[in-house]
């Protein structure tokens, strides 16, 4: 049967607080152990109207005043909210555990160094559940089917050790509670998701990777010599396998080699996590299929755009549109091609888990090539468009270590879904424009770069009629190339400067009357008529196509 989108069962506090632990959480004050599930999480901004759901937990960023903190959980408690999360140190004033007690809401604190966005993600894999999933859960070793978090704490459980389960690159997919017990390496890789760079570089040098994924044993991983970044604990490790294909690993931080019947433990349980990796990767395929269809209809227009919003929780809200993709490379190699389609899809992924925690509203897919954004923007459509622009740019910065050559484009404010093909439009125009590199800016509004735009579409009709160069433009250049002369620099600086010969002629460092004199001739040879503006109109577009084209 199939779940809306909108109505998925959540986690409760409790069990965020039990699978994160004290490594990003800790309760300061307030009831963790009520039934109510989490039903989203919000980002605070005192400056906005926040889409309110019931049964939320509120991210306080930048709240530390305790007034302030009263007066939110007042409006937390009035909402039906679940916990106030606040960035640690936090003064918890007997007013405030008052408050908390009065409203039962309860205030929990954010570890120093874990960034909001980072906790958001964590609590997005936490809470969300798959849109294709049946209400009862298939049970595999006792742990509902692709619930990994969960498994992380029964295998930790069973080997008495703080675990976490990675992918093939080093990514973590869940952790185990008690990673306090670890060392400050672990700390760094559950804050960022990943193993870091230098420490996979170094369990690379010393061929770590090399035996874990030739053995179907455990691996007893001493730490290096220099303990690097923290990295003081030895590891057990254990590849994930699934027949010859490595879906992953689990690391267990210990303090000595596992006991023998601790090791065959250790391999059994690599079985069961091989077959929640299956599950959580079909399920996610799955959601992720349904996902970028409800996307691609909303954006498509049509009679079933609007159902389709209305899936996505987006029917009657002002929303923009954002366009993210990497340039096309027509001549790569298949592998080559096969790692981009990858990346593609990492940066779909990506985009969505962002946005997610930006606006917890927002929808987000790949779409063809091109991964995609629907994002609302509330009450106010004053400077929405900035702000997705400012939003696109800020994942850009955090994806350029992998992703360098991606760029974004932003459509128009659409008042509901029924423009939001539209927005759409303008988005894909925006984008090649940021892609083409004409303005040297990575993010590009539609409302600024329409005549870029317009100059791109313009050369599409051209190349797709295939009309040869002519007129003046073309005389111009066949002068040029025969007679070694300069009148398309002098055509292309005299129109630059507006007509002012002057400045013209210290653009291009010649003499005002060399200049008089090469305007005369290259109206000669073109057969121009310079005072004509259609004349001046056609010239301009043309060489500014052909510079575009780089052939002058």
């Amino acid at each position: 049967m199939l779940v809306p989108v909108t109505e998925h069962p959540r986690a409760s506090l409790g069990r965020v607080l039990e699978d994160l632990g004290s490594t990003l959480l800790e309760l300061l004050c307030g009831d963790a152990d009520r039934s109510d599930g989490i039903d989203g999480v919000i980002i605070h901004d005192p400056l906005d109207e926040p889409a309110w759901s019931r049964h939320a937990l509120v991210l306080g960023v930048g709240v530390n005043d305790p007034e302030d903190v009263i007066d939110l959980l007042g409006e937390l408690g009035s909402r039906g909210g679940v916990g106030l999360v606040l960035r640690s140190p936090v003064r918890v004033t007997p007013e405030i555990a008052e408050a908390a007690k009065r409203t039962g809401v309860a205030v929990l604190g954010l570890a120093r160094g874990a960034s909001w966005v980072q906790l958001a993600a964590m609590l997005r894999s936490l809470l969300a559940h798959d849109d294709v999933a049946e209400t009862r859960a298939e049970m595999l070793g006792g742990v509902p089917s692709g619930d990994l978090f969960a498994l992380a704490n029964a295998v930790a459980a069973l080997l008495d050790a703080p675990i976490t389960i990675e992918d093939r690159a080093s990514r973590v997919l869940a952790f185990s509670g008690r990673q306090d017990e670890a060392d400050p390496s672990r700390i760094g890789t559950i804050l960022n998701r990943r193993v870091s760079v230098a420490r996979t570089r170094d369990l690379e040098d010393r061929g770590v990777f090399r035996e874990l994924y030739r053995t179907d044993q455990p691996l007893f991983v001493e730490p290096p010599e220099s303990g690097l970044e923290g990295f003081t604990m030895p590891r057990m490790a254990l590849a994930v396998r699934a027949g010859d294909e490595i879906l992953g690993s689990i690391w267990a931080a210990v303090r000595e080699p596992f006991p023998g019947d601790r090791v065959q433990a250790f391999s059994d349980v690599g079985k069961l996590v091989a077959l929640h990796l299956l599950s959580h990767r079909a399920g996610a395929d799955v959601e992720r299929r349904l996902r970028s269809d409800l996307v691609a209809t909303a954006l498509e227009g049509g009679p079933e755009a609007s159902q389709a919003a209305g899936r996505l929780g987006l029917s009657h809200q002002p929303a923009v549109v954002l366009a993210l993709a990497l340039p096309e490379e027509a001549d790569a190699s298949s592998a080559h091609q096969a790692d981009r389609v990858a990346e593609r899809q990492r940066l779909g992924d990506s985009l969505a888990m962002h946005l997610t925690a930006a606006h917890p509203g927002s929808a987000a897919a790949l779409v063809g090539n091109v991964a995609y954004g629907i994002v609302p923007v509330g009450r106010s459509r004053d400077g929405a468009e900035r702000g997705t622009a400012r939003l696109a740019a800020e994942f850009l910065d955090r994806t350029r270590s992998w992703a360098p050559s991606a760029a974004a484009g932003i459509g128009t404010v659409t008042p509901d879904a029924s423009g939001l093909s539209r927005s759409r439009d303008g988005a894909d125009r925006a984008l090649r424009v940021a892609l083409s590199n004409r303005t040297g800016r990575r993010v590009a509004c539609i409302g600024d770069v329409g005549f870029d735009a317009l100059l791109i579409e313009l050369a599409d009709l051209i190349a797709k009629r295939g009309d040869p160069l002519a007129g003046p433009v073309a005389r111009l250049l066949a002068y040029d190339e025969k007679h070694r002369s300069r009148l398309v620099e002098t055509m292309r600086a005299w129109l630059d400067a507006f007509g002012d010969v002057i400045a013209a002629a210290q653009a291009v460092n010649v003499h005002p009357n060399t200049f008089r004199y090469r305007l005369r001739r290259l109206a000669e040879v073109g057969e121009l008529d310079l005072g004509d503006p259609d004349t001046r109109l056609t010239v301009m577009l043309q060489l500014r196509l052909m510079a575009d084209q780089h052939q002058v």
